[in-house]
């Protein structure tokens, strides 16, 4: 498969680095198999240790009958195991659905239905909720789920994530030549109301990001990053679960949040950055100061997801001696439209806009699709390399992607001279009153 036909251009351009994780976890294990690849976990989990998991695993899937291009779901928190499964899944060449623990039976259904996943990893327990349990009150409505496969903990009727591994290790068998253009994350960007959409990304956009990224904020290999944001989101998955592999990061996992923990694990393993929502910056920031400590290691904070107050940002930076907190845009199918303005030269624009445009061609257009003047608002469209293939549903796609490629984010910003996005508002959000458009935020 060669990809959607809005990322053809990007293909024949040669932006692809045409590499899944599965192929630079393998170079990386070669290369320094003790090098540690998510910290404060078993005594940090090095390269080596996690691939062994991933293959055990891809060879126990196969063995129970999972082929390239089957979907596997996952439901767990912010555990090593996911980096496991989405490993495993990528040397298997099988599409992998996270599914975020808050989800209950309804949506879980729901989703496990629409994507036909043929096994589901679920977490035994989280937060007083049995998740082994919902699996199993779910299994007889879907059909296609044919395994159950229980994570830190057992289930009647289910498989456990850890014999299955046991299981298998050094079993080998004839992986498939996965291809970098197929599917490889499958993604709900809804709940319960009307169908779902299934966002799908190759393993090229997604790796392109991630370079992308990596770039812009100075991430350098061996640098560790924090991830409280829940690994089953697009901003926690890539940046948790993938960049270890594609910028030779460290990870360090949280749970859950907390700030007084995660200033001591940010002390404690050298963090540099993190990409996750506002209140976390703002609890960050009020538990440093508040400890006397200013975190000298921490270089950069990557916000978004929700409005953010333009004092947010510098009375966070200046609880921090070096780190630089700026505001990012994107979405699970474009994932990072802008990077943020991470120097200290940019802090206004960081504390006031949306972020720096990078590598998306953005169109700011009115109700009928006609640009509008610079600077003025309007519904922001976004074409890019790192977009979604489109989604599982082609109706879908075809109402979400322009002929030429852009996709409808639906949310209602303007594009300054100097490059800034800034969002002022969702379009459903928008008010129609005397002929203008007046942004629901602004009153």
């Amino acid at each position: 498969m060669a990809g959607a036909p809005h990322l053809q251009e990007f293909v024949a351009r040669g932006v692809y680095a045409d590499l899944t994780i599965a192929e630079r976890a393998i170079a990386l294990a070669e290369a320094d198999p003790n090098a540690p690849l998510f910290l404060n976990v078993d005594g940090d989990t090095s390269r080596a240790t996690l691939l062994a998991d991933a293959e055990a695993l891809s060879a126990a899937l196969h063995d129970l009958g999972l082929r390239i291009g089957d979907v596997i779901s996952f439901q767990t928190p912010n555990w090593l195991e996911a980096a496991a499964i989405n490993l495993a899944a990528a040397l298997s060449g099988l599409i992998v659905n996270p599914i975020v623990p808050i989800y209950r039976d309804a949506e879980v259904r729901q989703m496990l239905a629409d994507c036909r996943a043929k096994a589901f990893f679920v977490a035994s327990s989280f937060r007083k909720f049995d998740y082994a349990a919902m699996a199993a009150r779910l299994a007889p409505d879907l059909p296609d789920l044919k395994h159950i496969i229980v994570v830190r903990g057992a289930h009647e009727g289910a498989h456990s994530y850890d014999t299955l591994i046991a299981s298998a290790r050094g079993k080998a068998f004839a992986r498939p030549k996965v291809d970098q253009h197929a599917v490889k994350l499958l993604l709900y960007t809804s709940g319960t109301t009307g169908k779902p959409k299934a966002v799908l990304h190759n393993h090229n956009t997604l790796d392109f990001v991630m370079h992308r990224s990596g770039a812009h904020w100075g991430i350098a290999p061996g640098d560790a990053m924090i991830m409280p944001s829940p690994v089953t989101h697009i901003s926690g998955y890539s940046n948790g679960l993938e960049a270890p592999f594609i910028l030779e990061t460290r990870t360090v996992l949280m749970e859950s949040w907390n700030a007084e923990e995660a200033v001591r694990l940010i002390e404690a393993h050298d963090v540099v950055g993190t990409v996750a929502a506002t209140p976390f910056l703002t609890e960050l920031s009020q538990v440093a100061r508040a400890q006397g400590k200013e975190l000298p290691n921490l270089r950069f904070f990557a916000c978004g997801g929700a409005a953010v107050p333009p004092d947010v940002i510098p009375d966070a930076n200046a609880a921090f001696a070096r780190c630089h907190a700026f505001r990012v845009f994107g979405a699970s199918e474009v994932p990072l439209v802008t990077y943020g303005w991470p120097g200290a030269a940019d802090a206004h624009l960081a504390a006031t806009t949306d972020g720096q445009i990078i590598d998306y061609d953005v169109r700011i257009v009115d109700e009928a699709g006609t640009p509008v003047p610079p600077g003025a608002d309007g519904e922001i469209l976004a074409r890019g390399p790192a977009m979604f293939m489109g989604y599982a549903d082609a109706a879908q796609t075809a109402e979400a992607i322009t002929p030429d490629g852009y996709f409808h984010t639906g949310d209602i910003g303007c594009v300054s001279a100097d490059g800034a996005l800034t969002i002022n508002g969702r379009k459903k959000d928008l008010i129609i009153r005397g002929g203008e458009n007046i942004s629901a935020k602004e009153i």
